[in-house]
C-alpha cells in the first residue's frame, strides 16, 4: 500500500486522533504536489492563469502563494 492510500484509510479511522493526524498528513503530502507541479508547469513556459484555471483557483490566489518560492530567472543568461 503507498503513503497515501495509507493516509486515506487513516484519514477514515473512528478515532480522531489518529483521523486528524492523517488529514495533517495529507495536506502537508498535497501541498507538496501542488507546489512540485506548479514549478513543473512554470517551467514548461505556463502562465499564472493558465496554472490558476487547472488549479480552480484565482490567478491572483496561485500567484500569492507560489510565486516566492519559484526560482528568479538569471538575468545574464539572457
Amino acid at each position: 500500500m503507498s503513503e497515501a492510500t495509507e493516509l486515506a484509510a487513516a484519514a477514515g479511522s473512528t478515532d480522531p486522533r489518529v483521523g486528524l493526524r492523517a488529514v495533517v498528513a495529507l495536506r502537508r503530502l498535497l501541498e507538496g504536489l501542488e507546489q512540485l507541479q506548479v514549478a513543473n508547469a512554470r517551467a514548461r513556459g505556463w502562465s499564472w492563469q493558465e496554472i490558476a484555471d487547472a488549479l480552480d483557483v484565482t490567478r491572483q490566489g496561485v500567484h500569492k502563494k507560489h510565486a516566492r518560492l519559484m526560482p528568479m530567472p538569471d538575468p545574464r543568461k539572457d
